[in-house]
């Protein structure tokens, strides 16, 4: 089934002007996402791109020759993976997979080409969000390079919850060592000291976050940087609390 109001789900898809949102429309279709889903592996073809919507989480993953997995991006209701700024079919550099399941919409890479020949503000906006997952991805390799494991893992659990918008995450510390890049006994060490500290605790293969504010605290303050580079480019897309009560006049001026 496909309608233009499945947009709604996407942040991204909602920013668009309502003749650019028809375009798209039918050439979107509904998909449910299973966590750890894998998109697509390195050097597969991108025919495909992927809105993820509500609470659904995707990451750009980068492969190892150690065998781990380090997070490049994560990507929700903001955003999109595949080829939305490329022309698609181009080899996948990394690695897509869920994170936390849920709806998405996709369409194929040649009819997003399409539309993109036929609307100027359509590509601009996709290019600005290009801007966007650059700036995000600049401030992950800032944010490995100088700030500590905590904070590093403190900064990723708000991630998560401001694109969620719960405070209970689907994770094991094994799945966040891989994320963050490093062994799991040093992700147990961030996790003990969060727990006695009563700002997170455990449950059955999910986190829950107990004191936000002494989680953001905790965190660096990577997010804050990446979404006010979102709301300068792309006003109204980056999840925050705000941004919904104003979601019902998304469409930006471009």
């Amino acid at each position: 089934m496909k309608s233009r109001s499945q947009g709604l789900g996407s942040n991204l898809l909602r920013a668009l002007r309502p003749a650019d949102l028809a375009l798209l429309s039918p050439s979107l279709e509904s998909v449910q996402l299973a966590s750890r889903q894998i998109l697509y592996q390195p050097g597969d073809d991108v025919n495909h791109v992927y809105f993820p919507c509500d609470a659904t989480l995707l990451s750009f993953v980068v492969p190892l020759e150690s065998g781990k997995d380090v997070e490049a991006a994560l990507i929700g209701r903001e955003g999109a993976v595949g080829g939305i700024v490329s022309h698609g079919r181009l080899p996948a550099y990394a690695r897509a997979i869920v994170q936390c399941e849920g709806p998405a919409l996709r369409m194929k890479c040649v009819e997003l080409e399409q539309a993109k020949a036929q609307s100027l503000t359509l590509r601009q906006l996709f290019a600005r969000y290009a801007d966007c997952l650059m700036a995000q991805m600049f401030q992950s390799v800032a944010c490995n390079a100088a700030h500590s494991i905590e904070q590093r893992t403190a900064k990723w659990l708000l991630a998560t919850m401001d694109r969620t918008d719960d405070s209970a995450i689907a994770l094991t510390q094994e799945q966040l060592s891989g994320l963050l890049g490093v062994g799991r006994s040093y992700v147990g060490r961030v996790m003990r000291s969060l727990k006695e500290r009563r700002i997170v605790e455990f449950g059955y293969r999910r986190l829950i976050i107990l004191d936000e504010q002494a989680l953001r605290d905790t965190a660096c303050d990577c997010n804050g940087l990446v979404s006010r580079h979102f709301h300068e480019v792309l006003r109204g897309v980056y999840p925050s609390a705000q941004d919904e009560r104003n979601a019902e006049d998304p469409v930006l001026d471009i």
